[in-house]
This record gives structure tokens, sequence and C-alpha cells, in this order.
């Protein structure tokens, strides 16, 4: 079988040395032999560590009737949507690692190829073979809950904020100089990268159709000092989760900073890691956890889709034949979301203001759980004010919110992060 690497860069590099490296054992897995031919790239001058034929002539390459399968790891959303919907106009099966091509056109995809193969696990959790385990290993359970730690940038970074007391920034900047974070690491701190993924995961459990516009992103970049020393004070850890879930017939998805118990596995995931715990009607919960991203980690995945391919697996791309009764469910909007908040209020400290901030809760239908009130500096005139609340709806939380900062005695803006039970 042979194979064009479309984006020869550090995971297109791994796969085809991989390749050559385990070619008896992936040949005897495979039965076939599975042969990178030609890789293709923007820059020609640049160097590159493998040994393949180049060009950066992709039509050329898309015309070649002696091609089987293309894996795209070029990145974006348009270029590669046009690329690979060529590819599959001519029947050839595509391998792809591309979360944000998915998150957008997915459904466009799947119906382009039809019984065509097209193999898409490295696009979620690097090495992890969550699309597998998701489309095919629980097939037989209604998904109850995923939750998922699948951006490990901001894992690495939350990490470091809760085990060192290090500030935001600085732990953002540990994280670039040892490789974790670009350098603009806007996609992965502020969601985008895990809202991707989870959109992914969404469709093979929900069926759901929506793009990341259409779904609750919150990143990490407001995280204190304040809010780890709360969570230290009542036993949480914070991360970044992506989570779905089931409401009412519809799929509750959204991507933000969460209090997680420490009792809790996906709490003690630390560092660049991923991990994704599925919640399944018959099975309960399992957890799945690796490398979510890296060259090797990531060529692991493609090379597996790769040997699916060889073996003539014909999965439906998003696991389903007939989606009539999936298709019923929709997403469930944003202010319809029922969970616990924690609430982190800087205010004067004066004789009166907790009264007028918890009568402004009741009359908004908030009602507090916990409250805590960091001791303040001599030389403050302010104190910071913590709450935890009941389960309540977002749209309460964020109008209250929105009333404390009109408040003369309020400094700032409220913060706010959910809390994960």
């Amino acid at each position: 079988m042979k194979i064009a690497i479309l984006g020869v860069g550090t995971v297109g590099t791994s796969v085809i040395n991989i390749l050559k490296k385990n070619r008896h054992m992936i040949a005897a897995r495979a039965g076939e032999h599975i042969e990178p031919v030609i890789g293709v790239v923007k820059d020609l001058k640049k160097p590159r560590e493998c040994d393949i034929e180049l060009t950066d002539d992709i039509d050329s390459v898309i015309d070649r009737d002696d091609i089987d399968v293309y894996v795209e790891l070029m990145g974006g959303i348009e270029e590669p949507y046009e690329i690979i919907s060529k590819i599959l106009d001519k029947k050839k099966a595509v391998v792809t690692a591309n979360k944000a091509l998915l998150a957008y056109h997915r459904y466009a995809l799947q119906e382009k190829a039809g019984d065509t193969s097209f193999g898409y696990e490295a696009s979620v959790g690097g090495g992890i073979p969550i699309i597998k385990a998701l489309r095919e290993g629980l097939s037989a359970n209604k998904i109850e809950k995923i939750v998922g730690i699948l951006n490990g940038t901001s894992n690495y970074i939350l990490t470091n904020m809760m085990q060192s007391g290090i500030k935001f920034e600085e732990a953002l900047k540990q994280a670039q100089d040892l490789g974790y974070a670009e350098a603009d690491p806007t996609f992965d701190i502020e969601g985008y990268d895990a809202a991707h993924k989870l959109l992914i995961l969404a469709s093979i459990a929900y069926g759901v159709h929506g793009n990341p516009e259409d779904i609750l992103i919150k990143g990490i970049e407001k995280i204190s000092s304040e809010d780890i020393f709360f969570a230290k004070e009542f036993d949480y850890e914070i991360k970044l989760l992506a989570i779905a879930k089931k409401t009412d017939n519809k799929a509750e998805l959204r991507v933000h900073p969460a209090l997680v118990s420490k009792e809790k596995m996906i709490s003690k995931v630390d560092g660049v890691m991923n991990a994704i715990s599925i919640y399944g009607d018959a099975l309960g919960e399992s957890m799945y956890y690796g490398a979510g991203a890296g060259g090797d980690a990531t060529a692991s995945s493609v090379i597996a889709d790769l040997v699916d391919i060889a073996r003539e697996n014909k999965n439906p791309m998003l696991g389903y034949k007939e989606l009539s009764e999936i298709q019923k469910i929709e997403l469930l909007p944003t202010s319809s979301i029922r969970t616990k908040y924690y609430l982190r209020v800087k205010v004067e400290d004066k004789v009166g203001v907790l009264a007028k901030i918890t009568n402004l809760m009741s009359d908004n239908k908030l009602s507090i759980d916990t409250f805590l009130q960091k001791p303040r500096n001599k030389n403050e005139n302010h104190t910071t004010l913590f709450f935890i609340t009941h389960t309540s709806l977002e749209a309460d939380v964020k109008r209250v919110m929105s009333l404390l900062e009109k408040e003369d005695f309020v400094d700032g803006r409220p913060f706010m992060i959910r809390i994960e039970d």
C-alpha cells in the first residue's frame, strides 16, 4: 500500500520514520507493506530528517494513480478541506490529524467519503486511541458523559501554577521555554484546541452538529493566585476540561477551567498528559490516558488508521450507519447549562457589603453553599470574597456577575470558574 504524506513537519516526519523503522512488524499486522513514497512540503529547501522523495507540487501528487492513501498533516481548515475533497472525489482513502478541519467540516467530509476509508484517530488525544474506543469499543453504550483534559499546554501551565505557586505568566513562559507552548499560545490557552477535539468526540457520541462558535469556550488566562489559594483550601485541582453530556435530549458541550475534587482520577492528570473519561450506561466510567501531542505519539495514531485501511476495515466515519434517531439531539444553549459555580469578588472591606452580595444572589436565584474571605493585607482597603453556589443556571450566574460589576463597592470584574463534580 503506497501512501503520500501531505505536510512533512514534526508528525509527518515521525510517520515516515516509524513506517520505515517498524516496516516488517507493521506489515505483519496490516497484511501488506505500508510504504511512504512521496511527501508534499511548502519549502523544498528546508531540511527534513527523513528519507523520502519530496515535492511542492500537490496537484501532481493528487493526480497520481499509484497512491492508495493520502495522509493530511498540513494544518489549517479551508485549504486542506478543498484538497481532501478532491482526493475523496477520486475515491482514494484519507487519514488526517487535523482537528480544526473536522471541527468545521466533519459532516461534509463524511458525506463525501461515503464508503471510502477516512481515518482521523490522531485528531483527538494524540496517541490515545480514543476515537476507536468511542466509535467501536463502546458501541453498545449510550454515552452519558465525556470529560476530558484535551490540551497538554494548558494542563502543564495549570499543574505548574498549582504545584509551584507561580503566576500564570511565569508558568506560560516556562511552557514556551520547554517547547510545550507556541510563541503565540492563544489557540491552546483560550480553549479552542480542546473545543475542536470535543466537537469531534461529541459527533461520535451523539451525532450532534455544531461549530466552535456554537458552544461555551473559556480559557485559563484569567486564573489567578487567589483562585489557586481557594482550590488548595478546599482540596480542588483546577483543570481545563472539555465536557459533553446529554441533558434533556440535548447535547451540552463546554470547554472551560473547572474546579475538580482531588478524589477524582482526572484531577491527578498532570503536566502535558491528556486523559478522557467516558461514562456509558452499560460499562460505567472508563478512562483513557496518555500523551496527547508530540510527533511519535501522534504518528502512532496515524499509522493505526493506515493499518485499519490496509485490513480493509470500512467503518462509518463518525460511527453511525443510520443517523435518523441520533439527529434529533440538538445543542443545548449555553445559557441553559446547570452546574455548581465558584465566584471570586474583590470588594471594599466595610460593614454591609457581604449582606448586599448575598441578597443580590438570593434575588437572582443563586444559593450559596460555601463562603470564604481571604485575609487582607494591612495596607489594602479591599478584600477578596470566594463563594461556591449550589447547582445553578448559567444565565443566573452571568446576570449576578454583571450586576456585581456595576456595584460601587466591587473592585474590577468578578471572576467565575465552573465546578465539575
